[in-house]
C-alpha cells in the first residue's frame, strides 16, 4: 500500500511579527487622523465685569458713642419757707419762663409786708415835720432869731428822717421780694419732670431738696466720646496732609438712634474738652441738635458720625471687588492693558459705606474686576465689560 506523507513548511515567526506590527502602526495613525479632524478650537476668554478706578474728594467721618444732655436744667427749689397751698402745674408738661408752679401760703409775708408799708409811710410823715422845721430854722437863723445849735439840730433831725425813710424802703422791698417768693415759677423753658412735694408740705428756704426739675430739650446737646489714640490718629493725618481739616464750627455730625434709624435732623460740633479722661482714656466732644419734636430724650445711648477731614485723591473699591487670601491680606484683581488678569495686593484703610478706602495697590485708571470673579485667575485673559455704579456712596466711617 503506497502511503503518502504530506510535509509542513515551518511559519517565518519574525514575519508574523513585523506585519503585526505594522498593521497596529497603521491603526493608531488613522485613529490620530480621526482625532485631530474632530478636536474644537479654543474656547473664547471670558467675559468680566469691571470698573475704572477714579480718585475723588470725599469727606472721611468716624462714628463715636455719645449720650444725650438736656441743653440746660434747673433744679427749683423754695427761697421762703412755709406750706405747700397749691401745685400749680402737670408733671411731665413742657412750661415756659415765669410760669406758676407752687403756691407757699402767702399770710405771714403779705402782714409782713402791710407792716413794712405802714412803717414807711410813718417815717415819711416824720420826714416832712423834720425837712419843714429845718426850713423855718434856716430862716431864723438868718435873722439871727435862733441859735446856730439849735439850726443844726434842726438839719440833723431831718438827714436821719430821712434815712429812715430809706430804710423802710428798703423793708417794703424785701417784703415785696419775700412776698413774690411765695409764688414759685419756673426759671427756664422746658419740660417738667414730677414733683417731689405735695399740697400741705412743708418747706424750708434754700432746701437741699428740689421740688422739681425743669429740662430744656430743644435744643439738646450730645456729649461724644473718642479715644485719645483716634484723636493723636486724627491729628497725625491733618498733619501729614492726608486729610484736610474742616471748619470745626461747620462740622456737621448725624445721629444713629438706638434702633437702628438715623435721625431726621443734623447737629453741629461745639467743643472738644482740653484734658483727657484718666479713667477711660477718652476726650469728650459736644455737639448740640435741634430736637423740635423732642425725639431725644436725656440719658439716651446714641451713634455719632462725626465728619473728620476730606481726604482729596482718595480710591474707593466696591467691597465685592475686594477679598482676602489665607493670611488675611486684602487682594483685588485687575485687567490689565494687555487684558491679562493681575493680583494685587492692597491696603484697606476703612470701609466707606458699602466700599473700601484704598490707600495702596491701585492708581487712577487702573481696572478692577467686580464680576465674574469665579470665572478667572491671574494670568488667565479675559474681556472687559464696564460696570457703572448703581448705588450712591456712603460716607460714614466704621472704624
Amino acid at each position: 500500500m503506497n502511503t503518502s506523507i504530506k510535509t509542513f513548511k515551518p511559519i517565518n515567526t519574525k514575519l508574523f511579527i513585523r506585519t503585526g506590527v505594522i498593521l497596529l502602526l497603521a491603526s493608531v495613525l488613522a485613529a490620530c487622523n480621526g482625532t485631530s479632524q474632530t478636536s474644537p478650537q479654543a474656547a473664547a476668554a471670558p467675559e468680566v465685569g469691571i470698573i475704572q478706578i477714579q480718585p475723588q474728594s470725599v469727606v472721611i467721618s468716624v462714628e463715636l458713642a455719645g449720650r444725650t444732655e438736656p441743653y440746660s436744667i434747673a433744679e427749683v427749689r423754695p427761697q421762703v419757707s412755709g406750706i405747700i397751698q397749691q401745685r400749680l402745674f402737670k408733671e411731665g408738661s413742657d412750661v415756659v419762663t415765669g410760669q406758676a408752679l407752687y403756691q407757699i401760703d402767702p399770710a405771714s409775708y403779705q402782714a409782713s409786708y402791710n407792716s413794712a408799708v405802714a412803717t414807711l409811710a410813718r417815717d415819711e410823715a416824720n420826714l416832712t415835720a423834720a425837712r419843714l422845721k429845718a426850713e423855718r430854722y434856716k430862716q431864723l437863723r438868718k435873722t439871727g432869731m435862733t441859735s446856730q445849735e439849735s439850726y443844726d439840730d434842726a438839719v440833723a433831725a431831718f438827714k436821719q428822717a430821712q434815712a429812715t425813710v430809706d430804710m423802710s424802703k428798703a423793708t417794703v422791698e424785701s417784703a415785696a421780694i419775700n412776698l413774690g417768693y411765695t409764688r414759685i415759677t419756673a426759671p427756664i423753658d422746658g419740660r417738667i419732670s414730677r414733683s417731689s412735694f405735695t399740697q400741705g408740705a412743708l418747706l424750708t428756704a434754700n432746701q437741699a431738696s428740689p421740688l422739681t426739675t425743669i429740662q430744656q430739650l430743644d435744643p439738646i446737646y450730645v456729649d461724644i466720646t473718642q479715644s485719645s489714640a483716634e484723636l493723636l490718629r486724627l491729628r497725625r493725618a491733618l498733619s501729614n496732609g492726608d486729610l484736610q481739616r474742616l471748619d470745626e464750627l461747620s462740622a456737621g455730625v448725624s445721629l444713629i438712634l438706638e434702633d437702628g434709624s438715623r435721625y431726621a435732623h443734623e447737629g453741629q460740633l461745639q467743643f472738644t474738652e482740653a484734658s483727657v479722661d484718666e479713667r477711660t482714656g477718652s476726650v469728650t466732644l459736644r455737639a448740640v441738635f435741634p430736637n423740635p419734636d423732642q425725639q431725644l430724650l436725656p440719658g439716651m445711648y446714641v451713634r455719632a458720625v462725626v465728619q473728620e477731614g476730606v481726604r482729596q485723591n482718595a480710591i474707593l473699591v466696591p467691597q465685592q471687588g475686594v477679598s482676602r487670601d489665607a493670611r488675611g491680606q486684602a487682594t483685588a484683581l485687575v485687567l490689565n492693558a494687555d487684558n491679562k488678569v493681575e493680583q494685587r495686593n492692597l491696603r484697606v484703610d476703612r470701609s466707606l459705606g458699602n466700599q473700601w478706602l484704598v490707600s495702596e495697590g491701585l492708581a487712577a485708571n487702573d481696572r478692577i474686576i467686580i464680576d465674574g470673579l469665579q470665572k478667572v485667575r491671574p494670568g488667565a485673559s479675559a474681556r472687559a465689560v464696564i460696570i457703572e455704579p448703581t448705588t450712591p456712596l456712603s460716607l460714614s466711617a466704621v472704624n
